[in-house]
């Protein structure tokens, strides 16, 4: 039997928690098949409502605007990835074990979770590579920082970066290295789909197998040159 989980969120990008209600968790359902479908400048509430069979004061009730139930997509999604990387390296005490399991983790985040059955990760997946960037280029980033809209998405680094410390605490940057390598998963898998001259990983079925490799590669060669690499 499969146990649902729930991810609950540090900020508040919402005006309402959408988990608490049924309509609230169908707003997110929904938003996020109809972004991945649309495309994300041409998404609206409207579209949203109609889909859900309600009304925009409906969700409105629930987020501001698009830019906040974006907002609340992306860090979902980051908050999801954090919490499968503690859950499969808890138990691992070897730093170079727990990081290398992390970095299989965020390999296969475009595989959908039957423990969140509202939320299909595979779809989000897409969404996040290619639209979280505007959750954070924008002019408003400054503020949206101190309000904590990027949290989950630092806390995943943070936590990926302490791993590098535990193995090489003499390596000058971890948090740059994680944060490069979060966006080179997505990047490579994403080519090796879409793009497949930018990549070595190819086809669907082996992408996943091979960006794992690729991640380790990169990060144990950057903490350690002379790291015999598996």
């Amino acid at each position: 039997m499969t146990h649902s989980i729930t991810i609950n969120l540090s900020h508040k990008s919402y005006l309402r928690e959408p988990e608490s209600t049924e309509l609230g968790r169908k707003i997110i359902s929904e938003s996020i098949k109809l972004i991945d479908t649309l495309g994300f400048e041409q998404f609206t509430f409207k579209k949203l409502a109609a889909e859900i069979g309600s009304t925009e004061a409906s969700v409105y009730r629930y987020f501001e605007n698009k830019h906040k139930l974006l907002v609340y997509l992306v860090s979902w999604y980051w908050a999801w990835v954090d919490f499968n990387v503690s859950y499969e390296t808890h138990n691992i005490s070897d730093p170079r074990e727990q990081l290398s399991k992390a970095l299989d983790v965020v390999a296969a985040a475009n595989i959908n979770d039957p423990r969140t059955p509202h939320i299909d990760e595979k779809v989000l997946n897409r969404i996040v590579i290619a639209e979280a960037s505007k959750v954070y280029l924008t002019k408003e980033v400054d503020h949206d920082n101190q309000e904590g809209f990027f949290y989950e998405y630092k806390q995943l680094c943070h936590r990926l970066a302490k791993m590098v410390q535990e193995i090489n605490p003499e390596y000058a940057y971890p948090n740059a290295l994680i944060s490069t390598l979060l966006e080179a998963a997505h990047h490579q898998l994403y080519f090796a789909e879409h793009l497949p001259s930018l990549t070595e990983l190819k086809g669907k079925q082996l992408a996943q197998t091979e960006a794992s490799k690729f991640l380790r590669h990169l990060v144990f060669a950057a903490i350690n040159p002379t790291m015999q690499l598996n």
